[in-house]
C-alpha cells in the first residue's frame, strides 16, 4: 500500500495541503535544523544514508511530507503502513516482500510507519526481528513522545528526529504560495488581505495542514469576511505529554510567585478543555506543598475555590480558578511541611517501627500501669504556659527535627513560637510522683 503513488495532486475533489504537499527538501517550509544546508536530515536524504529513524512533532510539522520526500529519493523501496488500517499480518506480507527484493535485486525496502504510536508493544515487537537483520528499515511518525509509546527496543534501533510546530511567518509563506501555485484552483477575482493571511497564520497554531485546510475553504467559498476560519483544537491531549507539560509549567509558575504565567498556562488549560476540578485539586496540593503555613488561608482558598467551581460550574467558575491562582502566585512560600512529612516518612522507613515511649501511653487497664505505660506523663494544660518538659519521640529520635519553619509568611511567627517553646523545655527529670497517672485528659488518641 502506497498513498503517495496514488496521489493526483491537480484533482480538487484532493485537499489543498495533499495538493500542495512539498516535493523536494528546497520545498519544504520550517524545520530548517533538521534540512537546512549541511544538517544532518538532509546530508541523510541526499546520500541516500538512512538507519531507522522516528519523526515526532505535532500534527501539520512535515512528518508524512519528509516521508514523501524520502520515498522521492531513496533508491531504496518504499512502503507506506497505516498503523490504524493494517497489522501483523500484513507487515510479515510487506518483510516476505523485502528480503525477495533484497535476494534478487539487492534492494533493500522502506517502511514509513504512520502513527506509530497506535501500534501496541505486541505489534512494535512484530518490527524488531526484520530492523535488526536489515531486512527493512523503518521510519516511523508520530505526534506522542516515544520515550512512553514506541518499545525501547525499537527505540534503541532507531533515531529521533523532534519537528517543531511552525512559526506564524513561516506558515504565512505557505500561504502566499499556495495563492499563486496552480493546484490551488483559484477562481479568478478572489483576492486575500494581507491582515487575513497574518490572522490564518497565527490562528493554525504551527499546524500547517490547519492554516491550508482553512484557506481552501476561505477559497471555495469565496468568504472574503474570513467566516472560514475555524477554531484549532489546542494541542493538549489530557493522556498524553503535552498534558503534563502544560500542568507542570503552571505548577513551576506558581511556585515561581509568576502570577502572569500561571494566569497563562491555566487560560491553556481551559481553553483545551481540561477538567476544573482537576485543576482545583492541583491547587490544594499547591497550597500545602509549596506555601504550606507561610500562609495558611492559601489552603482555605484552594479549598473554597473548588466548591466555588464546583457550584457555579464553567465558564463563569474560571473566575473562581483566576482569583485561587492569582492568590497562591503571589502568596509567600514554603515547602518546610512537605520537607518534613517526607523525612519523617524515611525516618519510618528506615529505623522501623520504634517503640513508643512508656510516659505517652495510654493506660487504660491495671496491668499496663503497673508495666509503666503512662507512668511520669507531664499533662500540659498543668503548666502555666502550656509547655511540658518532655520528649515525646521515642528514645532512638530524641532531639530530632523535622519541621524547619522558614523566614516567610506566617511560618516567621511559627519558627519564633517554636523557640520559645524550646527555651521552656529542660529535660525531663526521673519522675516517682505518681499524681498525674490518674489526671483526667483528652483520650490521647
Amino acid at each position: 500500500m502506497d498513498l503517495f503513488d496514488q496521489r493526483q495532486p491537480n484533482d480538487p475533489g484532493i485537499p489543498l495541503a495533499e495538493r500542495l504537499r512539498p516535493q523536494s527538501l528546497d520545498e519544504m517550509v520550517g524545520q530548517q535544523h533538521l534540512i537546512g544546508p549541511g544538517k544532518i536530515l538532509r546530508r541523510l536524504i541526499e546520500t541516500d544514508q538512512f538507519t531507522s529513524i522516528i519523526f515526532w512533532g505535532p500534527p501539520g510539522t512535515g512528518k508524512t511530507t519528509l516521508a514523501q520526500i524520502v520515498a522521492n529519493a531513496t533508491k531504496s523501496r518504499f512502503v507506506f503502513f497505516s498503523a490504524v488500517l493494517q497489522g501483523v499480518k500484513e507487515l510479515r506480507e510487506i518483510v516476505a516482500q523485502a528480503k525477495e527484493e533484497r535476494n534478487l535485486y539487492g534492494r533493500r525496502t522502506l517502511i514509513f510507519v504512520d502513527e506509530i504510536h497506535r501500534f501496541n508493544k505486541a505489534q512494535q515487537d512484530a518490527f524488531l526481528p526484520s530492523v535488526e537483520r536489515g531486512e527493512i528499515t523503518l521510519i516511523g511518525a508520530t505526534t506522542e513522545n516515544p520515550s512512553f509509546e514506541v518499545n525501547s527496543a525499537l527505540l534503541s534501533r532507531s533515531r529521533v528526529f523532534v519537528l517543531e510546530p511552525l512559526a506564524p511567518g513561516e506558515i504565512k509563506v505557505l500561504l502566499q504560495r499556495a495563492l499563486l501555485d496552480p493546484r490551488s484552483a483559484i477562481r479568478a477575482g478572489i483576492t486575500v488581505a494581507e491582515e487575513a493571511l497574518d490572522l490564518l497564520a497565527e490562528q493554525a497554531h504551527g499546524d500547517a495542514r490547519v492554516a491550508l485546510s482553512t484557506l481552501d475553504v476561505a477559497l471555495t467559498t469565496a468568504a472574503a469576511d474570513g467566516e472560514a476560519l475555524q477554531k484549532k483544537a489546542l494541542l493538549y491531549d489530557k493522556g498524553a505529554e503535552e498534558h503534563y507539560n502544560v500542568i507542570s509549567a503552571f505548577i513551576k509558575s506558581l511556585r515561581g510567585s509568576d502570577p502572569d504565567a500561571s494566569l497563562y498556562w491555566l487560560a491553556r488549560m481551559i481553553e483545551a478543555g481540561e477538567d476544573p476540578l482537576f485543576l482545583c485539586r492541583r491547587m490544594v496540593v499547591f497550597a500545602s506543598e509549596d506555601i504550606g503555613n507561610a500562609d495558611p488561608r492559601a489552603l482555605q482558598i484552594a479549598l473554597a475555590v473548588q466548591q466555588a467551581v464546583h457550584f457555579v460550574g464553567m465558564p463563569e467558575g474560571r473566575i473562581n480558578l483566576a482569583q485561587a491562582v492569582t492568590y497562591l502566585a503571589t502568596a509567600p512560600k514554603s515547602n518546610a511541611s512537605y520537607v518534613g512529612v517526607e523525612q519523617a516518612l524515611a525516618e519510618v522507613r528506615k529505623s522501623g517501627a520504634l517503640p513508643v515511649p512508656l510516659h505517652i501511653r495510654n493506660a487504660p487497664t491495671q496491668l499496663m500501669k503497673e508495666l509503666g505505660y503512662h507512668k511520669g506523663y507531664q499533662y500540659a494544660h498543668d503548666f502555666a504556659e502550656g509547655v511540658a518538659a518532655q520528649e515525646h519521640l521515642p528514645e532512638a529520635l530524641r532531639g530530632r527535627r523535622y519541621y524547619r519553619p522558614t523566614e516567610r509568611g506566617y511560618e516567621k511567627t511559627i519558627g519564633e513560637r517554636m523557640r520559645w517553646i524550646e527555651s521552656l523545655r529542660r529535660p525531663a527529670a526521673p519522675d516517682t510522683d505518681e499524681s498525674n497517672d490518674s489526671k483526667t485528659e483528652p483520650d490521647p488518641t
